[in-house]
Parts: C-alpha cells; sequence; structure tokens
C-alpha cells in the first residue's frame, strides 16, 4: 500500500529538512546515507500508523457511510476497545440498570440527531457504531501514542462556568444549548459541557468524567458540532481519552456515535436546540452511566478505572470553555453562540435544569454556600444565571472572543 497525500507532504518536508540542496559541505555519500535513515524513518512513521489503527479500529460487522464524511464501523459491544484495558479484559457490556423514576428529560432533538444516521442506516442488535479513526486523525495529533489524550500545548484555557462544591456527589445534569460556533484556527476548540472531578492538580491525582459537545478541527478535520467524551484519572497526564478511541468507557448504545456530528444547531434568534444530558453513580456497582437526549443509556465508565471516583465526586462543572492560541491576547474564537448571556434566550447560549443528583438518581437541591459562577475573561466572555420554574437552576454562558471591549 502506498503513502497517503499526508505522508508524502511529511516525506518531502523531512527529506528537505534532513538533505538541504546548497549544503556544499555534504559529501554525496553523506547525501546517500541520510536519505537511506531518512526512509528509514518514514518506513517506522508508516508501520507506527498502521499499529496504531489497527489496535483502535475493531473488526466491523457492517460499515456506513456518514453524509459528513465520517466512516461509521458497528462493532460488536464486548469486542469495542473499552475492554482492551488490562482491568476490564475478558468482561462484557453490563446491562443498562433500571431507570429511576426522576426528572423527566425531554429532548427537542429527533430520533435522527446525527448525521451518520440520515443515511437510513443503522447498526444491527449486539452491536455499537463507532466513528473510524484515519490515518489524517493521527497525523494531526502531537504523537501517535499519545493519540486521543488532551494536546501538549501551552495554549491558554478559558473557561465560564458554573460550579458547586462540598462533595458527596452521585451526578449531574443538565439541558445543554446546542451551537456551532466559529474557532479562528484549527488549533483551537469551544465547548459547552458538564465536568464531574475528584482530586487536586496539585498532587496530579484530579479524576475527571466530561460530557458535552465540541468544535475542534485538530480533531475532527472539519468544524462541525460534535457530541463528545473525556475521562483522565491522573489530571490528563497518562489515562484517559476523548471519545471511545481508547480503552475505559464502555459503549452500550446502538443509536448514538460519539464523536459524531450533531444536527441541527441552534440558530440566531431562530429554533433553539438543546440535549438533556446526565451522569449517574450507580449505588452497587459505582459505575458512572451516562444518558443522553431521550433518557437512552449510552454506557458507563467503569469505578474500577478511576481512583478518587470510585467514590461519589468532590465537585461539579458546567459551562464554556475555549482555548486561545494567540493568549494573552484574544481571539476570535466564540464561545457558545457567540453572543454575550446579557442578549438572552434565543440569542446567548444556555444551560437549563442543571442540577446534581443523588444515590437513587435522584435531583436534589444545589448545595447553599457552595454553588457558584466563574468567568476568567469577563471582557470576552460571560455567564448570568437565574432560577425560575420551567427551566430550575439555569444559566447563558458565552461570547463573542476579540472585540472593541475585548482586546
Amino acid at each position: 500500500m502506498g503513502f497517503s497525500s499526508p505522508i508524502i507532504s511529511i516525506i518531502l518536508h523531512f527529506l528537505i529538512l534532513v538533505c538541504p540542496i546548497n549544503s556544499l559541505k555534504t559529501s554525496n555519500q553523506q547525501l546517500v546515507n541520510q536519505t537511506f535513515r531518512s526512509n528509514e524513518e518514514l518506513h517506522k512513521l508508516k508501520k507506527m500508523i498502521a499499529a496504531r489503527l489497527q489496535q483502535i479500529n475493531k473488526p466491523a460487522v457492517k460499515t456506513i457511510q456518514s453524509p459528513d464524511g465520517d466512516i461509521i464501523d458497528c462493532i460488536l459491544t464486548h469486542k469495542q476497545l473499552a475492554f482492551d484495558h488490562p482491568l476490564l479484559k475478558g468482561q462484557k457490556p453490563l446491562d443498562p440498570p433500571e431507570r429511576p423514576t426522576r426528572y423527566n428529560q425531554m429532548s427537542n432533538f429527533s430520533d435522527n440527531f446525527q448525521l451518520w444516521s440520515l443515511s437510513g442506516e443503522s447498526c444491527p442488535d449486539g452491536t455499537i457504531p463507532v466513528r473510524r479513526i484515519t490515518e489524517q486523525d493521527l497525523l494531526r495529533a502531537d504523537s501517535i501514542s499519545g493519540f486521543g489524550r488532551k494536546f501538549t500545548n501551552t495554549y491558554k484555557h478559558t473557561h465560564a462556568v458554573a460550579l458547586v462544591e462540598g462533595g458527596g456527589f452521585h451526578g449531574a445534569k443538565a439541558t445543554i444549548n446546542v451551537w456551532a460556533p466559529q474557532v479562528e484556527s484549527p488549533n483551537e476548540f469551544s465547548l459547552a459541557q458538564m465536568w464531574i472531578t475528584s482530586g487536586t492538580y496539585e498532587k496530579k491525582d484530579v479524576n475527571a468524567i466530561e460530557a458535552g459537545w465540541q468544535i475542534y478541527p485538530k480533531v475532527y478535520g472539519d468544524n462541525r458540532t460534535r457530541f463528545f467524551i473525556y475521562w483522565t484519572a491522573d489530571a490528563y497526564q497518562q489515562t484517559g481519552c476523548r471519545n471511545v478511541i481508547c480503552p475505559g468507557f464502555i459503549q452500550t448504545n446502538k443509536k448514538v456515535v460519539i464523536g459524531g456530528t450533531l444536527t441541527p444547531t441552534s440558530t440566531y434568534d431562530g429554533n433553539q436546540l438543546g440535549i438533556p444530558l446526565s451522569i449517574w453513580r450507580h449505588p452497587g456497582t459505582g459505575n458512572w452511566w451516562l444518558e443522553f437526549a431521550t433518557g437512552n443509556y449510552l454506557g458507563y465508565w467503569p469505578s474500577s478505572i478511576f481512583t478518587h471516583l470510585k467514590d461519589p465526586a468532590e465537585e461539579v462543572h458546567w459551562g464554556g470553555e475555549i482555548i486561545n492560541s494567540k493568549f494573552p491576547q484574544a481571539t476570535s474564537t466564540q464561545m457558545g453562540s457567540g453572543h454575550l448571556p446579557d442578549e438572552g434566550f434565543r440569542k446567548a447560549a444556555y444551560f437549563k435544569n442543571i442540577g446534581v443528583v443523588d444515590s437513587n438518581n435522584q435531583p436534589i437541591p444545589l448545595p447553599e454556600n457552595k454553588y457558584f459562577h466563574y468567568v476568567e475573561k469577563p471582557k470576552c466572555y460571560g455567564i448570568r444565571g437565574g432560577h425560575d420554574q420551567d427551566w430550575g437552576d439555569y444559566f447563558y454562558f458565552g461570547g463573542p472572543g476579540r472585540s472593541e471591549n475585548c482586546p
């Protein structure tokens, strides 16, 4: 199999670097030796990419071509990548727990809320849909071995979030308004999500579970709004990853692609779309179950892959985050709808019906004096909250990034 165009570009760039044409001091024999070594390195690169793709992409029972260009593989549930984890080998997916009677989370997404499902195709029973990882995906990453983890860059992360602390949280819930904000460069992202965390960064032992939507060209190769998850057990160092491209999260749902495109998204002064999400710790197993949209369980993070999150969480966060590649100068990367929270409904992005849950997956009031709003660049992005009968606890968030008030 020949090299694809991205690898050809790497080859040419590599040869130019190691074999400068105008180097008068280099003998022909040295050039030959350098070229030979270059070919060796490129052969190693090709082998590394092929091995990594084989490791991530499990054999498919059926393959579906999504309208957005994604390739969706239907993988046998007990053959999914999660079970490559040394603590999960030999296991099979658990059946979803009985759903307790509790808050009614309704969604105004249709059943076809992801582009891949618009093809009319579906995965058969006993399988899960998985977005196939491609050579191009790997080449956009910082490293092949670290593919899927957070990129090792020095970009500034900027947040506009609500958070609750104090511990004893068995889960969290919210309906997240879905938008398609603009990002200034492929290396920047914009997202809205929930975080469930325990541990400290000082000890580098943060355990975290994340779920929401994001736009991240460097990861996905496009500017589409995608549903995503993340987990770590060591403050984002060596454990965990985005979506299901490393062993860990066990998917049980055959209708949702984690990392798949969400459709449609909200429009300014127009239709508003929201996805209800909840994450709940099962009292018997300690596993953290994820529910999406219409109340269907997507899967779970096994308690065994964590340290602190074997127990209830210490903090829960909800809100928006962007990364800025030009800090301290602002970029034009938008958060939320790209409009400040003061603009309100149908113009600013929101979280509604936010809350924490007890061990029976029942909503409990947010603890007084332990619920806060936090924003790092209030001239660029903002957050404003409230409470009413229909939306419960809610907040608007986001902003345009660089502007006259945000240089």
